[in-house]
């Protein structure tokens, strides 16, 4: 049987393990003992923006990259401790329940996201949870499903997660369904998704939007890709949560109104949206501007078509970035056959404010970058960006034409750059800020 001091420094570990995933670029330092060795997580937070926290025996410092902890990361943190301190009271009830075993299927991971979004099952100090986890079986459901084809077709498909009545003949919504083909076809995710109730029961079958018409003149707190924007307005009523499995093989879980997670490349990653909009809201200066180019930015993404907007500081500096003739001012505008400046003409003196989204995202779509200035004027378009050689080496030997564009172009203000894979990241001063 094992000790209480090897149970300790193995759900130490298991604790360093959860933060290093999900916080790669966080870094967890031991400073010694804590006074108490109990699987319990205290926080307790410094002025400096670190966090120092006493676990399992541990007094740990968390901290990355000079800057404060969102509210959602200190948030997943928690749920970390929480799960595996529900595990850790399982293991010392005498005769351990079979109910029990329950707490140490599937992934942690998955554990983890279930308790950021409802940490109640898991807070009982003096019990042990009892019985499936509505979350948790609605992520392996997605899990299974994404390895499912339908004439060499990957699925997609939705749930959405609510307090509801059970009903006459009600089925779990477990992976037993998922071995049901035609199952699939009831729900694409994008449309239509299956209603479960927080007892893990399928309940009925709905339109996701007739769930957000509810909330259709409510303002959601980040903006949203127009293709789940309906997703994210069903979810801003508290406690309901909404899990899409989308055609690219994606996982995403929406609560709160925004999207909290991501399933992407074998990995999940905290999304944090609402946390770094306001970030590159405050970097390009206007609310507006940064609403239009982002929302671009998350429906290029899910067409998983690449691009670069690019916000400068001072419209000044265009040259220094773009040659004359990409700029939209007229200079050096060439008249030779197949030239792309020939064409200027039918953006002179636009702006993307006002543009209809789907203009931006097909001048976006082009090869090179839009720039703008703060004022949303456009500078030009299918740009291709000067690269300076030192500062990638600089910067760390960065890899790829689109990301060393937007390293270069983000030394004189903002990049948005949208890669072919589905990932959003912004940079700002030769630095990626972060990704999404």
């Amino acid at each position: 049987m094992i000790s209480p001091v090897d149970l300790n420094a193995l759900y130490a570990e298991f604790f360093e393990r959860g933060v290093a995933y999900f916080l790669k670029h966080a870094r967890i330092e031991i400073l010694g003992a804590a006074p108490l060795a109990k699987p319990a997580l205290d926080f307790f937070p410094r002025t400096d923006g670190r966090i120092e926290l006493h676990w399992c025996g541990n007094h740990y410092l968390l901290h990355h990259s000079g800057r404060p902890f969102t509210e959602n990361q200190v948030r997943l943190v928690a749920a970390i401790g929480i799960v595996l301190s529900a595990r850790f009271r399982s293991l010392l009830q005498p005769g351990m329940a079979s109910g029990s075993f329950d707490l140490f299927r599937g992934l942690p991971e998955d554990r983890y996201i279930s308790a950021f979004l409802d940490p109640s099952p898991y807070l009982d100090d003096n019990d042990v949870p009892q019985g499936r986890d509505p979350v948790e079986d609605a992520i392996e459901v997605l899990r299974v499903s994404s390895l499912t084809t339908y004439e060499n077709r990957r699925i997609s498909t939705g749930v959405l997660l609510l307090d509801a009545e059970d009903r006459a003949g009600a089925l779990p919504y477990n992976t037993d369904l998922a071995s049901i083909k035609s199952f699939h076809r009831l729900c694409d995710g994008e449309r239509t998704v299956v209603l479960v109730n927080r007892a893990g029961m399928l309940v009925d079958l709905v339109d996701i939007r007739e769930w957000s018409r509810e909330n259709a003149t409510a303002g959601l707190p980040v903006p949203s890709a127009a293709a789940y924007r309906s997703h994210a307005l069903a979810t801003l009523k508290e406690g309901r949560v909404c899990l899409v499995l989308t055609g690219n093989g994606e996982i995403k879980i929406f609560a709160r109104g925004s999207q909290k997670f991501n399933f992407m490349e074998g990995r999940w990653r905290l999304t944090d949206a609402s946390e770094q909009y306001a970030l590159f809201r405050r970097a390009v200066g206007g609310t507006a501007l940064a609403e239009g180019l982002f929302t671009a930015a998350l429906n290029l993404a899910e067409a998983r078509r690449g691009a670069l907007f690019v916000v400068l500081d001072d419209p000044g500096t265009a040259a220094e970035i773009v040659s004359p003739s990409d700029l939209m001012n007229g200079a050096g505008v060439q008249t030779g056959p197949g030239k792309k400046e020939r064409i200027h003409y039918l953006l002179m003196g636009k702006r993307t404010l006002g543009m209809p989204s789907a203009v931006l995202e097909s001048i976006a779509g082009m090869d090179g970058a839009v720039v703008v200035d703060r004022a949303s004027n456009l500078l030009a378009f299918g740009a291709i960006v000067r690269h300076n050689p030192n500062l990638f080496v600089a910067a760390g030997g960065i890899e790829g034409g689109r990301t060393n564009a937007a390293v270069a172009a983000s030394m004189f203000g903002s990049a948005l750059k949208v890669s072919e894979d589905g990932l959003v990241s912004f940079f700002q001063k030769g630095l990626c800020v972060w990704e999404l």
